[in-house]
């Protein structure tokens, strides 16, 4: 018995199979920044392993092969599996259409679709639109007829797309960007293929960047301030600060200095920055039963191990870089669907483990693709 011929004949797709390849142009490829190459799609994953980051720099560690086109237009086998964009930069490639010898494939047109699009299907959203396509173009590979190659290669080529939004994949919401090829056939349905593409939006340092200051305690109890020096960082930043023991009247056993990621969606409500703007900036939305938040901890160091005394300052050094975890920029208020950020959570823990925190936000932006 034919299982494949079978198959074919349930679902429809008569042999054919579709490949779809971005491949950057020599002037990508030569331009500082418009595109690298990564050895994975950054996700909401936190890996385990603390040195995972060092393992797995981002443009190092390639593992599979992509053809790159020369600048005769012939192409060359290269290392790298992945590519992420600079959003202002075309998209390039080639569709692949695949059939066993001696078939043949009759078509009513072939297209491919550019598609940007923020993804709630998933998770605990039920907002009633699974999804929202914020950017659809579509073009014509080829009008109806037959095609009898076995193989058939159609370049493709998206230019001055409208790229606002990062690709991000969360844990109940993504950013999602790729092509679609479309073969549509008479009486059959289509034969489909999505292939993503990977959009990083490029920051600009802030203007003023001012130093976070702040004193909490307990009354008659617990002192103190921290200070850090500055409340916007890149993402491979170091974060430099100082803790300040002013009044000491409880035994402190140890204190502790984490890293969380805090995503909100649903519909958050209207008006806000996009991507890299002031958090703070976020208005709530009325409807607070359609808001999702999930609170990640990235990374946690122990700063101090001791009672401190009255007078003692505690350094803070944190490297951002070397988090197990694929840090994004801040997203404030994305479309009004989802927002990302930043905290820094300070926790003293006395000798009855009773903890006492403090938690202050911090802005992140991208300095560099990867």
């Amino acid at each position: 018995m034919d299982v494949g011929g079978l198959l074919n004949a349930i679902t429809g797709t008569g042999g054919v199979k579709i490949d779809i390849r971005t491949i950057p142009t020599p002037q990508q490829l030569q331009t500082p920044g418009a595109i690298v190459p990564m050895d994975h799609f950054p996700s909401w994953k936190l890996h385990k392993n603390p040195f995972w980051r060092v393992k797995h720099p981002n443009g190092q560690k390639l593992a599979a092969v992509t053809p790159i086109m020369t600048a005769s237009g012939d192409f060359q086998e290269v290392k790298s599996p992945i590519f992420a964009y600079e959003q202002h930069q075309d998209v390039s490639g080639v569709v692949t259409l695949t059939m066993p010898p001696g078939k043949k494939l009759d078509h009513l047109g072939i297209k491919i679709q550019f598609i940007g699009r923020i993804d709630m299907s998933f998770g605990v959203n039920d907002t009633g639109r699974p999804h929202y396509d914020f950017v659809s173009l579509s073009k014509e590979l080829a009008p109806p007829g037959v095609l009898y190659q076995s193989t058939t290669e159609i370049p493709f080529l998206f230019r001055n797309m409208d790229k606002e939004h990062e690709s991000y994949r969360g844990r109940n919401v993504s950013v999602r960007y790729f092509v679609k090829v479309i073969v549509e056939r008479k009486f059959l349905p289509p034969v489909q293929k999505e292939h993503d593409i990977w959009i990083q939006v490029m920051g600009q340092p802030p203007q003023q960047n001012e130093a976070i200051k702040m004193e909490v305690g307990i009354e008659d109890c617990l002192h103190i301030e921290f200070e850090y020096d500055r409340r916007v960082h890149h993402l491979q930043d170091t974060i430099f600060g100082k803790i300040h023991f002013l009044l000491v009247r409880i035994k402190i056993k140890h204190m502790e200095l984490a890293v969380i990621r805090r995503e909100t969606s649903g519909e958050i409500g209207s008006g806000g920055a996009g991507i890299g703007g002031n958090p703070q900036s976020m208005q709530p939305s009325n409807d607070s039963s359609n808001v999702f938040t999930e609170t990640q901890t990235l990374v946690k160091y122990e700063i101090m191990d001791g009672a401190p005394v009255k007078g003692e300052v505690i350094p803070v050094k944190l490297s951002l870089r070397g988090i197990p975890a694929d840090l994004t920029p801040t997203y404030s208020n994305v479309n009004n669907r989802f927002s990302v950020r930043y905290f820094l959570n300070l926790v003293l823990v006395d000798e009855e483990d009773r903890r006492y925190f403090k938690q202050q936000e911090i802005i992140l932006w991208r300095k560099e693709l990867g």
